[in-house]
C-alpha cells in the first residue's frame, strides 16, 4: 500500500508539472519564462520515479511482509509489520492522500495569475538611480511602453521624453477606494511569490471592472517635477480597449 500511495502521488505531481509547463504556458502565471526547462525536467523525473515505485510494488516487494520461520509468524514482535492490535505499520496513513489535492488542483483547474488584489496591497516600487535624462522614444505614435518604463520616465526623466507623445499601456484594472483607477501589472524576479505591483493611474475614461485586461492609449500627464513626491505615473486616456489576458501576464524586465 505504501509504494502504491507514493507512486500515485508522484504520478499526479509529475503530470501536473508537465500539464502547466510542457503542454501549455500556464507556468507563466507562477514563475519566470526561463524556469520552464527545470519544470519539465522535474515533471519527467517525478513520472519516472512514480513508474519505478509502482513496478516495484507489482513485482512483489510487498510480498516480503510475511516473515514466518516455521515456528509461527512474528506479528507480535518488534520485527513484524503488525502489532498485537492488528495494525499494519507498512501502510501509509489515509491522510497522506490529502497531498494529492494540490496536484489535482494544478492538473484540473490551475489557479489564475495574481491580479488586482495583490496590486492593491502595495504601491509600485521603481528602482531608480535618480533624476536624469532618458533615451528618446522610438519614432511613430502610439509608442508601446511597459508600465515600468512609463513609471520610470514619469518620475525621473528630467528631459520629459514622453511629452507630446501618444503612448499605449497594457495591463489589468485595479481601483482605489476614492474612485481612482489604474492599469496595473505585476513584476516578478523569480516567481509569483515575490511579485511587485506596477500601477499607472488613468484619467479621462470610465473604469472597467476590476481585473479586466485593457490596452489604454493616451498622453502622459505631468504631476510634478522629476524626483519629487508629486511626480506620479499618470496617463490621460483617449481610448480604453478590452483585451484578452496575455499568455505571460507579468511585466517583463
Amino acid at each position: 500500500m505504501r509504494f502504491r500511495t507514493q507512486g500515485v502521488l508522484l504520478l499526479l505531481c509529475g503530470a501536473a508539472l508537465l500539464r502547466v509547463s510542457l503542454f501549455s504556458e500556464l507556468y507563466l502565471r507562477y514563475v519566470k519564462e526561463g524556469l520552464r526547462p527545470y519544470l519539465v525536467i522535474s515533471g519527467v523525473l517525478l513520472l519516472v520515479l512514480a513508474v519505478l515505485g509502482l513496478v516495484r510494488r507489482e513485482n512483489g516487494d510487498g510480498g516480503s511482509r510475511d516473515h514466518g520461520d516455521g515456528d509461527g509468524d512474528h506479528r507480535g514482535g518488534d520485527d513484524g509489520h503488525e502489532d498485537r492490535h492488528g495494525h499494519d505499520h507498512a501502510r501509509s496513513p489515509r491522510i497522506a492522500w490529502l497531498l494529492a489535492a494540490p496536484a489535482l488542483a494544478l492538473l484540473l483547474y490551475p489557479p489564475p495569475a495574481l491580479g488586482s488584489y495583490s496590486a492593491e496591497r502595495e504601491e509600485a516600487k521603481v528602482a531608480a538611480q535618480g533624476v536624469g535624462t532618458f533615451p528618446k522614444l522610438p519614432v511613430g505614435d502610439p509608442v508601446e511602453l511597459t508600465l515600468n518604463a512609463f513609471a520610470s520616465r514619469a518620475q525621473w526623466d528630467s528631459g520629459a521624453s514622453m511629452k507630446g507623445r501618444t503612448l499605449r499601456l497594457t495591463g489589468f484594472v485595479t481601483k482605489d477606494d476614492d474612485g481612482a483607477w489604474y492599469v496595473a501589472r505585476l513584476f516578478v524576479n523569480c516567481c509569483a511569490a515575490d511579485a511587485q505591483p506596477l500601477k499607472v493611474q488613468v484619467r479621462g475614461a470610465k473604469a472597467p471592472a476590476r481585473d479586466t485586461w485593457v490596452t489604454v492609449t493616451g498622453t502622459w500627464h505631468r504631476t510634478g517635477s522629476p524626483g519629487s513626491d508629486e511626480a506620479r505615473p499618470v496617463l490621460n486616456a483617449t481610448s480604453v480597449d478590452r483585451v484578452d489576458q496575455p499568455s505571460n501576464p507579468y511585466e517583463k524586465r
